[in-house]
């Protein structure tokens, strides 16, 4: 069963390389693919949004970097919908809509906890495997993607660990914390000190969760 699949995949790759080697991006992408594009600029543009305020303070930087996230989602939804219902799914669709989560998804609500007072050392060593664990499950996606179940249209029947845009709960809970004025020195659970110069603030460990359940073997989650 495994050299079928790993057949499989280089077929579509030796033809990936004879139908792109010499391609016009432009010309080759579908409507899917602009559509997936959309996405990774909601992520791009909410990753400068959310620098924007902090260099700044000007709270409507932060919300539109907020609010930028969810929208990519949405984007993220209709492409797989697109992709379907014209049937021109392909390996670069494959591959620019796992780049476009994992900036949207991944390193987007990354920024925004640091953003928000998440800074510390051991802060930002949290927030780096959060964003390792998602490339590590997008990448354990794309790989394993033909061998899951499906249904008549070709849509999966389950995810292996939680989908990235799940870290979207994550960018809920800073929009709420940021609207009642807990962030900076005032994240919930303030900060704990593991060593001398060592500090962390509790609230980063829902990155840590999320990484976790991302990268989780045993958590099956039905697509709807």
């Amino acid at each position: 069963m495994e050299n079928s699949i790993s057949g499989k995949n280089e077929k579509e790759l030796r033809h990936f390389i004879d139908d792109y080697k010499h391609f016009s991006l432009v010309r080759n992408f579908h409507l899917a693919d602009f559509i997936t594009l959309a996405n990774g600029l909601c992520g791009s543009y909410s990753i400068f949004s959310c620098i924007q305020y902090m260099i700044t303070k000007e709270e409507w930087s932060l919300w539109l970097g907020i609010l930028l996230m969810p929208l990519g989602m949405l984007f993220d939804l209709l492409d797989g919908k697109v992709a379907r219902w014209r049937k021109c799914s392909s390996l670069l669709g494959q591959e620019l809509d796992s780049l476009a989560d994992l900036i949207s998804f991944g390193v987007a609500p990354a920024v925004c906890g640091f953003v928000v007072g998440m800074r510390t050392f051991a802060d930002t060593i949290i927030l780096s495997i959060f964003i390792t664990c998602g490339i590590a499950r997008l990448a354990r996606y794309n790989a394993s993607v033909a061998s899951l179940p499906k249904d008549s249209s070709g849509k999966i029947s389950y995810y292996e660990g939680t989908p990235i845009p799940t870290t979207l709960s994550i960018v809920a809970v800073i929009a709420y914390l940021f609207k009642v004025g807990q962030i900076d020195d005032n994240l919930p659970g303030g900060s704990v000190e593991l060593s001398p110069n060592i500090q962390l603030h509790p609230v980063v460990l829902l990155y840590a969760l999320s990484g976790i359940a991302m990268v989780s073997k045993t958590l099956k989650i039905p697509k709807i």
